[in-house]
């Protein structure tokens, strides 16, 4: 890939990752922390991603930050007064619940996170969150002990169970001098956050199969050809695409881990078996992620009974087990498909070579010669490849990195359905 197509490659996926806040509705609530002068910078930032936004202030806030700063940063007046009699002639404070397609409470303090988790409504910003279906982001900003306090754990343990999202907090050195969890994320890792979301948000509705695991083929009633895939990786991958609210079709191979409950799970064994499994369930699917490590080859014809070890050297003849992906590709072409290629070198050549071979539309592919990634370890690193474009995902766990990949497909996924 030449320097200019990497580039091009970089900004395109930039657009993608961009486009997830363009148009949205945003309603950017301030509370009463020393931590709410990064509103400004916040506020800033979501209108520059394309979102509409419009700010509503708590009375404490205003002692931190003055509304004007936030008119003139969001283009919008700020709300402060629950009863602003002219906004309220037309019910103001249901309208703008319903004019949102988020809500993202930054600083949330810990007093605001009470009366949340208790549903009072003694100012816009509580009324407003109570009076919207739409999904509500908190940015916890306070001391390392306040956070910490059991009060406030478990309301943010009642808070995510109804669905709130917690963005954060962070740790580091606070206002008052001490160090510790409590820091408001910064404005930027917010707004990554919340294009994450959007991004999970374009695979709702689609249904996705993922294969995972190895597979085994049998060389006599108690050996068989295999591989060193334990299957963390697909099961990760699984896990995230439930996360993401999307429907998961499993096709597992044997593995010692425990399958999602939200999945429709089929286990298998031999290669044939997750074909035939894959073949009778892909009509339907929207995407198809073939993480499993299936054998090239399967023995001809395996022995009935136990091989006995002799002096004599042992011939076994290999016949080409068929190619799942490939026939995915080939059979259903609206299926968008995902292929893994676990390569020990020349990574960047065998994966392009895969992706053009096969006909499929992306491959995610590590280099499982480095030590501490890879098979049967918790953590990976991926390189991952599309028609005209690439994506490094760094070395991290295997649960972040699913997440990281199931968001990357959801948005090449939308890029070429917009195609």
């Amino acid at each position: 890939m030449t320097a200019f197509t990497y580039v091009l490659t970089l900004n395109i996926y930039s657009i993608i990752r961009d486009m997830q806040l363009q148009n949205k509705h945003i309603i950017l609530g301030i509370t009463g922390g020393i931590a709410a002068y990064k509103a400004a910078e916040l506020t800033r930032l979501l209108v520059k991603a394309g979102a509409q936004v419009r700010v509503v202030m708590t009375q404490s806030a205003t002692e931190f930050i003055t509304p004007l700063t936030l008119q003139a940063l969001s283009g919008h007046e700020v709300r402060t007064e629950m009863m602003d009699k002219a906004a309220e002639a037309a019910m103001s404070h249901i309208e703008l619940a319903r004019w949102a397609d988020l809500i993202v409470v930054a600083p949330a303090t810990a007093n605001f996170m009470a009366k949340l988790t208790y549903g009072m409504a003694d100012d816009l910003l509580s009324t407003i969150c109570l009076a919207t279906t739409e999904t509500i982001n908190i940015a916890p900003a306070m001391n390392h002990i306040m956070w910490q306090n059991a009060a406030t754990q478990e309301n943010i343990k009642i808070l995510q169970q109804r669905g709130v999202t917690l963005l954060g907090p962070s740790s580091g050195e606070q206002a008052c001098g001490e160090i510790g969890p409590g820091r408001m994320l910064e404005p930027q890792d917010i707004v990554d956050e919340l294009q994450k979301q959007q991004a999970e948000q374009l695979l709702a509705g689609l249904t996705v199969m993922v294969t995972a695991g190895p597979t085994q083929e049998a060389i006599d009633p108690v050996r068989y050809l295999s591989n060193r895939s334990s299957g963390k990786m697909g099961y990760a991958i699984a896990n995230a695409i439930i996360e993401a609210g999307v429907k998961c079709i499993l096709i597992s191979g044997p593995v010692n881990l425990t399958p999602p409950s939200e999945a429709n799970t089929t286990q298998v064994t031999t290669a044939q078996q997750m074909h035939d499994a894959v073949m009778s369930q892909i009509s339907g699917c929207d995407i198809f992620i073939s993480t499993a490590a299936v054998a090239d080859y399967r023995i001809t014809t395996p022995a009935t009974q136990k091989i006995k070890k002799s002096d004599d050297s042992l011939n076994l003849q290999l016949t080409p087990n068929p190619d799942i992906l490939a026939d995915v590709a080939k059979i259903h072409p609206k299926v968008f498909t995902v292929g893994f290629a676990a390569e020990t070198q020349n990574l960047e050549t065998n994966a392009q070579a895969k992706l053009k071979n096969k006909g499929i539309d992306m491959i995610a592919a590590n280099d499982v010669s480095q030590e501490g990634i890879g098979f049967d370890e918790d953590d990976n690193a991926l390189r991952v490849f599309w028609s005209n474009g690439e994506q490094q995902l760094p070395k991290t766990s295997k649960a972040k990195l699913a997440k990281d990949l199931t968001e990357l497909i959801g948005q090449i996924y939308k890029a070429k359905s917009i195609d």
